[in-house]
């Protein structure tokens, strides 16, 4: 049983509407998990392995859709409600807004600086300055079902909300952009389509450098980004009002 206070929970909830982004490991027990807690939710799979994507049908009678995730959702328009449930190994709310923000001007991928290492709980990098952090030191366990006050592996209490925490980093030229994840199932997290929309409009409305991070209670990944609007490009705001 997932404890969580469900007024945290963005609406519509439970979900009527699910996408799966990614057919391995991890889509497979997303699918798997959430196809018995929501039986009445509409629930599609996305991978561009054809192979894994006939092996969730026969295991678990899913609708599937061969595509590349993140193109997938970049190119699609989907409803508010939809639920996105990454399941890829790369930043899908990061490289949604980057593909976003591009359309209306430039946009590029920036490491994020190393000021941030020291503000972040167990830093650790990749080779394109990706940054994650963790208030684990361990490996958790797949179906931890995220309670609200202590750690299911230690039975300590919780440390804080990672969410909360990635917040507060501070990162001069840079404004701080940061997408929850919500766990539907032990070991299971996404976002509404919406809330991630809104998330982009809060970078959209000044060009500059962001730092952008999801993060669940414990764990988070972190990406910086720079953009500009095209010369061409006037949102309907700034223009004169009409007479």
């Amino acid at each position: 049983m997932i404890q969580q206070r469900n007024s945290s929970v963005p609406q519509p909830f439970p979900p009527r509407a699910i996408r799966i982004l990614g057919a391995g490991r991890f889509g497979r027990l997303a699918a798997e998990r959430l196809g018995k807690r929501f039986p009445r939710a509409s629930i599609r799979v996305v991978d561009h392995r054809e192979e894994r994507l006939k092996a969730v049908e026969r295991d678990f009678g899913l609708p599937t859709q061969a595509e590349d995730a993140l193109s997938h959702l970049s190119r699609g328009e989907f409803s508010d409600e939809v639920w996105i449930i990454p399941a890829v190994p790369v930043h899908v709310a990061f490289h949604w807004v980057l593909n976003r923000l591009s359309r209306t001007g430039s946009a590029r991928m920036l490491p994020v600086p190393d000021a941030a290492d020291s503000q972040v709980p167990n830093p650790y990098r990749v080779a394109d300055g990706t940054l994650f952090a963790s208030y684990a030191t361990f490996i958790c366990p797949d179906a931890c079902n995220e309670p609200d006050d202590i750690c299911t592996h230690t039975r300590q209490r919780r440390l804080g909300n990672l969410f909360e925490h990635l917040e507060s980093i501070v990162l001069p030229g840079y404004g701080i952009v940061v997408v929850r994840s919500w766990q539907l199932a032990p070991g299971v997290g996404g976002y509404p389509a919406g809330y991630l929309a809104a998330r982009l409009k809060v970078v959209e409305q000044t060009p500059g450098r962001y730092l952008v991070a999801t993060s669940c209670r414990c764990h988070g990944v972190l990406n910086c980004l720079e953009w500009n609007r095209a010369s061409s490009y006037f949102p309907e705001r700034d223009l004169p009002a009409r007479p």
